[in-house]
């Protein structure tokens, strides 16, 4: 599983959510003091600028109010409130101006200030306060000095009369500094206070994720398969309570994992040693799984058609593609056969449905039946030949004893030979039903063989001097056998029939003066034999097929002596019983060479 990144972590998010909030508090808190505070700040320094200036306004009114004769010993009013001023000046005042209704400066707080006896003109405060009696409180910022100044014109009243005005301008820098000041340790604080908060948070963000970590960690272990570690239980909390719930579950997945385990095996066997092979579909026919049996019929790895259509694979034709789509279960044959091999495939469709009986997928069963349809084949094929080879003798028979009855015995001449014919094609009936049930024992596993150690260039001299004897055609016999002694284990009887069946096919197809070579050779543990005739031969296309049942190379001609196409069949059953080959080369025009091999006597073990 992908690892978790550092800003993704929980502990991460938990620390960065307590910081936010504990920032997010501390910046409301300290915009609401820092309001406060600046009005606060304010307000106490209006106010002491504002005693000062009662006091101030008190004495300068009772000075206006005196009288004062040219010739007395009065000091001028000028005099006068230059001392108040004097006694009442403050490091607050920046600028400190009493005038008089003429609008002249009558006084400052620094006596040697150029505007005493001169007129202020242009302020509009002044004069609504001379004019009007109008007092004027303002704070604004000095261009010159970006200080923020206080500024108070109060009127002086004689009597209900204004008399003057006083200006009074105060820098406010020093409560703005110490408001910077607060700020600045309130800030410092700030700081301080989400240090401590990030160190308790990671302490408090450990006791919550640390449980949930080790779960996420034996989620992971649990996803491999393992389930045998559990999670520590830690308290008995809402993450303790999940703790003991993740474990009861850790449990309970154990368990359904040995039990889905078990039935996956037993499903994977299953699938496993199945001759048939097994392909399973999603809903769209996808496929989903295959065992190894169907990837053999199929020629294809499941890697290989893993999320392929079916229909695709299999190379269904459209009407087979209408019965897949159609969600309906049935089966077809499909024909995987070339140029080289005969291939058949039975394919069974089975509906899968979820728990709704929705239509889930396909289970489709792959069975090769080429064999069976073989079989089915030959089988027919051999109805079909015993049929017409019972046939034939019958209604010969049948016609001759016709003849007979109508009158043709009657005829000493003609019925010897009628009676001849029927006589042979019932001979021949009889060898054609032997045949078959020789082929018959052979098929059912009857066929017991009888083996004796022979000495094979005595046992084929034998055989071979059997025909010279009694040929009446003029046919050349060939033989070439191993002069030193050389034994096998076979059975007489069975082993001489197949060169009986050999020899007389050999004479059969073979021209007048010919000659038919027989020759023994030993090749390693086994015997070769070869009989080669000089007949017409037979095309390499039918080579194979001349070991078939009911097969004949040159049909007229060999129900002209007489053959019954079994020959060669039983002939290759015998060999095979024998633990032997059979084969045949030839070339058309040239001959035709039958060979087969017999284990010889292996001197350590024996061949019994």
């Amino acid at each position: 599983m992908k690892k978790v990144g550092v800003f993704q972590s929980i502990r991460i998010k938990f620390i960065v959510i307590l910081i936010l909030l504990l920032l997010l508090a501390i910046q409301v808190i300290g915009s609401y003091f820092a309001q406060r505070l600046e009005e606060s700040l304010e307000k106490n320094f209006t106010t002491n600028v504002e005693q000062r200036l009662q006091d101030l306004t008190f004495y300068l009114e009772e000075t206006f109010e005196k009288e004062r004769p040219e010739d007395g010993d009065v000091p001028s009013l000028q005099a006068e409130v230059r001392d108040i001023l004097n006694l009442y000046d403050s490091e607050l005042y920046s600028d400190l101006q009493v005038i008089d209704t003429q609008s002249r400066v009558i006084g400052t707080n620094n006596q040697y200030d150029d505007r005493i006896g001169k007129r202020i003109t242009g302020d509009s405060g002044i004069t609504r306060a001379l004019l009007f009696g109008q007092d004027r409180h303002a704070i604004f910022l000095d261009r010159n000095t970006n200080d923020r100044m206080l500024v108070k014109i109060v009127p002086l009243y004689n009597e209900e009369e204004v008399v003057g005005a006083i200006y009074l301008k105060a820098s406010m820098e020093e409560v703005y500094t110490q408001l910077r000041n607060i700020n600045t340790i309130f800030l410092n604080g700030t700081i301080l206070a989400l240090i401590v908060s990030a160190l308790l948070g990671i302490l408090v963000a450990r006791t919550i994720t640390k449980p949930i970590t080790e779960m996420r960690k034996q989620a992971i272990i649990m996803s491999t398969g393992d389930f045998s570690q559990k999670v520590n239980v830690y308290g008995n909390d809402e993450i303790g309570q999940l703790a003991i719930t993740f474990n009861e579950m850790n449990d309970k997945l154990k368990q359904a994992h040995i039990t889905t385990e078990g039935e996956r095996r037993k499903l994977s066997s299953v699938l496993s040693n199945m001759s048939d092979g097994v392909i399973a579909t999603d809903a769209s026919g996808n496929i989903t799984l295959m065992n190894e049996s169907a990837a053999y019929l199929i020629s294809r790895t499941f890697e290989e058609v893993k999320g392929q259509p079916l229909k695709e694979i299999l190379q269904l034709d459209e009407k087979v593609v209408d019965l897949v789509e159609s969600q309906e279960a049935g089966s077809i044959t499909i024909d995987f056969s070339d140029d080289d091999q005969f291939f058949l495939v039975k394919a069974n469709f089975s509906v899968v449905q979820d728990e709704n009986n929705q239509f889930n997928g396909f289970i489709t069963v792959l069975s090769d039946v080429t064999e069976q349809e073989k079989v089915e084949k030959e089988r027919r094929e051999f109805v079909s030949n015993v049929s017409h080879e019972l046939r034939t003798p019958l209604t010969t028979m049948r016609s001759y004893l016709e003849a007979l009855t109508d009158g043709a015995w009657e005829d000493k001449e003609i019925a010897p030979q009628f009676l001849s014919v029927t006589q042979n094609e019932t001979e021949r009936m009889i060898r054609l039903v032997n045949d078959l049930l020789q082929l018959s024992k052979m098929d059912h596993k009857e066929k017991t063989l009888y083996k004796e150690r022979v000495n094979i260039a005595q046992f084929f001299h034998h055989i071979i001097d059997r025909f010279e004897m009694n040929k009446s055609e003029d046919i050349t016999l060939d033989r070439k056998l191993p002069k030193d002694n050389v034994f096998i284990w076979v059975d007489k009887d069975k082993v001489t029939q197949v060169v009986d069946n050999i020899i007389s096919n050999a004479i059969k197809y073979s021209p007048e003066g010919g000659t038919i070579k027989f020759k023994a050779v030993k090749d390693k543990q086994k015997l070769v034999i070869s009989i080669s005739d000089q007949g017409v031969g037979i095309a390499r296309e039918k080579l194979d097929k001349i070991f078939d049942r009911f097969y004949r190379a040159d049909k007229a001609r060999s129900r002209e002596f007489g053959g019954t196409g079994l020959g060669l069949a039983i002939a290759k059953e015998i060999i095979d019983a024998h633990h032997g080959q059979i084969w045949a080369e030839s070339k058309e025009g040239k001959g035709t060479t039958v060979l087969f091999t017999l284990p010889l006597i292996n001197k350590k073990r024996g061949n019994r």
